[in-house]
């Protein structure tokens, strides 16, 4: 958090508002004059800004008029004696987020202060959620590695197969690789080939002709023609009907198919890319998937990791998924105490990313303070059985031979993160956040742990130290 400036030519009010800002925790800079603050300005905007109306050289109001056509958004306070009303109608019609009568009550401006400083932090982060909300939240090396393949494919219009568990966020990758090709100007159309019946999802990809079959009574156009020089991604392809995988086959082969009832061959423009969580290899060789399909959707392949592979990521997505579950809700973000992090950081998350925005919503909504603790998780998620003790090191050998397999580096490294992550989440879950204690369950000292919590993303960057 950025200090608050308090500008006073009064050297007691200037005092009376260091000793209670130092009282309460808030960081703060003190000026004499308006000018000073202003060329302090080019350095940096505070938090919230306190000033006296009635100064030498340049007034309260004036600095507020100036501050105001850098920084709309700075919460401003204005403190002003009962015979300044006039200015003070005058400084909230120049943006005064509220005014201080003199002489006033110090616990009520320590209060006002803080209300400004709650609209300014909020402020805050609704702008930089409007403005640099990425399209995918990662920082993990395997998600570093779907950016960097959605960057080399920018300019392809290759057929893509995604793969990853349910959750994964299959679609938000297709709608990534559509936005940043040469298609973007044009469709982005979505159909999930596991939701609808055979017969159905035969019209909604291929459309029909007037009279096809009982019901049609006016000519549809299908998916394919809808997406007509974009993108058309579909999910679940692992689930598509037999036949129709021959008529997809068909249209990725010559480029061209019929609706229904039609017979007339319509050309299509398409780009493809499918999503599955299934094991396609497996179904071919089950004889559930056509193998020729296979190849012709497997051009580029890339590999959404799970959540469990990707644990750092955890803290990064809480956050921006409380932010968004509060901004969409329209109340107050809550945030996630060290020990309520740890835990989250510890759990297998078989639902991956959307599980955890499910989460983050339903705590928006259920959780009773700002902060949430262990306790306030759902239940069913403080309930999760753990991996039995006799099966954790074949996991930790399975682990290692598919990042192996993947080609990945310094894996000792992202192992050991992981590890530990899980060491001092489930202690610190387990002693209620208490660091002390769960250091000393740990065999650990109290710096260490301090300083793990915070390598480890574990504590939420706002939290005052303990």
């Amino acid at each position: 958090m950025k200090p608050v400036w308090v500008v006073d030519d009064d050297r007691s009010i200037r005092w009376v508002f260091e000793k209670a800002l130092t009282r309460e925790g808030i960081p703060f800079k003190t000026f004499a004059q308006a000018g000073d603050a202003l060329a302090e300005l080019d350095a940096g905007a505070p938090q919230v800004l306190v000033s006296d109306i009635r100064m030498p050289g340049t007034s309260g109001l004036e600095l507020l008029q100036k501050v105001k056509e850098r920084h709309p958004n700075l919460p401003v306070i204005v403190m002003t004696a009962y015979s300044d009303l006039e200015s003070a109608v005058a400084a909230f019609q120049g943006g005064a987020f509220e005014y201080l009568p003199k002489p006033f009550d110090v616990d009520q401006a320590v209060d006002l202060i803080r209300r400004a400083l709650d609209e300014s932090l909020r402020e805050e982060q609704e702008e930089e959620t409007e403005q640099g909300s990425p399209e995918i939240l990662g920082q993990a090396q395997s998600m570093q590695e779907v950016f960097r393949a959605i960057g080399r494919l920018s300019q392809s219009s290759a057929t893509v197969l995604i793969t990853g568990e349910s959750g994964t966020g299959k679609e938000l990758v297709a709608r990534a690789l559509h936005r940043h090709s040469p298609r973007a100007a044009k469709s982005f159309i979505a159909i999930n080939t596991a939701a609808m019946p055979k017969d159905l999802l035969e019209s909604e990809l291929f459309g029909h002709e007037r009279g096809a079959f009982t019901g049609a009574q006016t000519m549809r156009r299908g998916r394919f023609e809808q997406a007509e020089s974009g993108t058309l991604f579909l999910d679940e392809i692992g689930d598509m009907p037999a036949d129709l995988q021959t008529r997809l086959l068909r249209v990725l082969s010559d480029g061209t198919f019929y609706r229904v009832g039609g017979h007339q061959p319509i050309r299509a423009n398409v780009r493809v890319i499918a999503a599955t969580h299934q094991d396609l290899e497996a179904r071919v060789k089950e004889g559930l998937f056509r193998e020729d399909l296979y190849h012709r959707l497997n051009v580029i392949r890339l590999r959404l990791p799970n959540l469990r592979e990707r644990r750092e990521d955890i803290p990064l997505l809480a956050r921006y998924f409380l932010a968004k579950s509060a901004r969409d809700l329209g109340v107050e973000p809550k945030r996630l105490s060290d020990a309520a992090m740890a835990y989250l950081c510890g759990q297998s998350f078989p639902g991956n990313v959307r599980q955890i925005e499910n989460i983050c919503h339903w705590l928006t909504v259920m959780a009773p303070t700002q902060v949430i603790e262990v306790g306030d998780l759902p239940p069913e998620l403080r309930d999760e059985t753990p991996v039995a003790e006799s099966d954790w090191l074949a996991a930790l050998a399975r682990e290692v031979d598919r990042m192996l397999a993947r080609g990945e580096s310094a894996i000792m490294d992202t192992l050991s993160k992981r590890f530990e992550r899980t060491l001092i989440g489930k202690a610190l879950a387990h002693t209620g956040g208490r660091r002390i204690e769960a250091a000393n369950l740990l065999g650990i000292g109290r710096n260490t742990i301090t300083r793990k919590v915070a390598e480890l993303g574990l504590q939420d960057k706002d939290a005052p130290p303990e």
